[in-house]
């Protein structure tokens, strides 16, 4: 953070604090069989595929580029509207470090807690993050956050709130002199491998012709000795998420909310056909089923139900995270980690991403405060005591105190309202591969067998964009800084824009799961280096992804995955070939 003028305030809040306290967060990688496309069949109707389908991002969306540069493409609407220069500043702060202090003070501000340096420590390749056997932020394309929470219904539930003492995100990494609120070495991962049927009765190893696969999945434990907070946590479990790719992301962000409210009406109608409770196949939270609509309601100002407040109070529905917490790309999962991952702030974010917990084990700890004091040009300095140092330090680490509110509108915004700009038109402006191989008969097959088998029902493969009416925030409508934009485009991201449960072992924190975007996923190994997959990345190809759908008898993917289980491999093949040409 930078700090102007806070000398005397802290000075004068000192003296307050010292009354008071006297009293008292083939091929992997879908590359074609023969080497390349037949370029002669792209942009042609062939068996089973519409001309539009080679283009799963529209016009406006997706670039022909599919080798080991795809997923860092920007997309025709960003030339069209003469914002490259725009574009590639963006890219600069997604692919460079930040740093407390830097020669580019472009990229300063790191800290004080942090959970990455760079937003592609988590995105390889511009991917979905690698698997890995550790927690270490310096690990490259580890794209794993910690989700800390008390667990409830038991000691194995995936279900319960977050803890308090440290972020949503939690942060491992810290700046001196403070150190991290979770300690790296007392985080222990560990993958273990199914054997004998799932729960479900269906093989964990192999199909029923013979063919062996293996199902690995995460536990993770973390020492209370870990944490440098006070209070330590207590009765706390802790699950894995990946983070996933970013191309493509401007285009889900132009779905009309009508569109998506179509999807919950005609899953809703589907369940009451099968026999089902809608309540366990739409998450309730989001999907009224008595009044057939949204759960919540818009008008109460503020978040509730699928409703979401953005900053200016607009109301619109979530779609944005695995739990959809977001509702607008601009005020979603990537314009807040430009914020909360390196602890970065600007002009409509002028705060710390902290917690009260952290700020006062910091403010406690004699080391910190004796470090402070070796250093007088230390913002935290204050008056030079070990009360004044203490005070300093809870005060400008705290985001709940009153002082705190007070002092940080003396903090500098450390990325200008510009620079954020320049990154979301590049967060808007990524692209989405061509597909590949679609004249290929066994791609043909592939997507006949995958709708037959009632994997499209929630992979949903086609939508229409609206006018994207986007939201926008202050920070750019103000000054008339544009974005992308795609309106009524033909894509193909093959997500419902709905969360789903599938019950997996150690599974996925709050259970409900929106249904990834298949898109491009094809080309991930030669982009990223991997092909790890589902929200923890215990899936290492396709066929692992499938078969975690059918681990759980309550899957709410299990009939289908059932028929994928059952398919003659010739088949099964196929539907793979398909996944990698999309």
């Amino acid at each position: 953070m930078r700090f102007n003028n806070l000398r005397p305030l802290l000075i004068g809040i000192v003296a307050t604090f010292a009354l008071v306290s006297c009293h008292d967060d083939d091929v992997k990688g879908g590359i074609s069989t023969n080497g390349e496309d037949d370029y002669s069949y792209v942009g042609k109707a062939v068996a089973g595929f519409d001309i539009s389908e080679w283009y799963p991002g529209g016009d406006r969306g997706t670039t022909d580029n599919t080798t080991a540069s795809a997923y860092e493409d920007e997309t025709p609407a960003i030339t069209k509207a003469d914002l490259t220069s725009a574009f590639k500043r963006g890219e600069i702060f997604f692919e460079h470090d930040f740093l407390e202090k830097s020669t580019t003070p472009d990229l300063e501000g790191l800290g004080p807690a942090y959970v990455r340096q760079a937003c592609i420590d988590c995105h390889p390749g511009y991917g979905h993050g690698k698997r890995t056997t550790r927690y270490n932020a310096d690990d490259r394309g580890n794209g794993y956050l910690l989700v800390i929470y008390h667990p409830v219904d038991g000691a194995n539930s995936d279900d319960g709130p977050y803890i308090s003492e440290v972020t949503g995100m939690p942060q491992t990494r810290a700046v001196s002199p403070f150190l991290p609120p979770v300690e790296e070495d007392g985080i222990n991962m560990t993958w273990t491998a199914l054997t004998g049927n799932m729960p479900s009765g269906i093989s964990a190893t192999q199909f029923p012709d013979g063919e062996k696969y293996e199902l690995i999945y995460p536990t993770v434990t973390i020492l209370p000795t870990a944490f440098n907070t006070n209070p330590i946590p207590t009765n706390y479990a802790v699950r894995l998420e990946s983070t996933i790719g970013l191309y493509g992301t401007g285009l889900l962000d132009a779905i009309p909310q009508d569109s998506i409210k179509a999807e919950y009406q005609r899953q809703a109608a589907q369940a009451k056909a099968r026999g089902q409770k809608v309540s366990d196949v739409l998450n309730p939270g989001f999907w009224n089923a008595e009044a057939n609509d949204w759960a919540g309601d818009p008008t109460l100002g503020k978040a509730n139900g699928a409703w979401y407040k953005l900053a200016d109070g607009t109301m619109r529905v979530k779609r944005f995270t695995y739990a959809m917490t977001r509702a607008s790309l601009q005020d979603g999962a990537g314009a807040n980690a430009m914020w909360n991952i390196p602890n970065v702030s600007r002009s409509d974010r002028h705060y710390l991403y902290t917690t009260t917990a952290w700020a006062t084990a910091m403010s406690e700890n004699p080391d910190v405060i004796a470090k402070i004091k070796a250093n007088p040009a230390s913002p935290y300095y204050n008056d030079g005591t070990d009360a004044g140092i203490a005070a300093a330090v809870k005060t400008l680490l705290d985001p709940k105190t009153d002082q705190f509110n007070n002092a940080y509108h003396n903090f500098s915004p450390e990325m200008t309202d510009e620079n954020f700009w320049q990154y979301m038109v590049w967060h808007r402006g990524l692209a989405v591969p061509r597909a590949r191989d679609l004249n290929d008969a066994t791609v043909q097959r592939g997507k006949a067998v995958f709708n037959q088998i009632g994997c499209a029902s929630c992979h949903r493969a086609k939508w229409q964009t609206g006018p994207d009416d986007m939201w926008s925030p202050s920070i750019l409508t103000t000054k008339a800084l544009s974005l992308p934009t795609y309106a009524y485009q033909t894509i193909y991201p093959y997500t419902d824009m709905l969360q789903h449960r599938l019950y997996m072992k150690n599974g996925i924190h709050g259970s409900w799961c929106r249904t990834t975007p298949l898109w491009g996923r094809g080309l991930s190994y030669v982009n990223t280096g991997a092909e790890d997959r589902l929200h923890d990345c215990r899936a290492r190809n396709e066929i692992e992804a499938i078969m975690w759908h059918a681990y759980s008898e309550n899957s709410d993917a299990l009939w289908a995955a059932k028929k994928f289980y059952n398919l003659p491999k010739s088949d099964r093949d196929a539907v793979v070939k398909f996944l990698r040409s999309i």
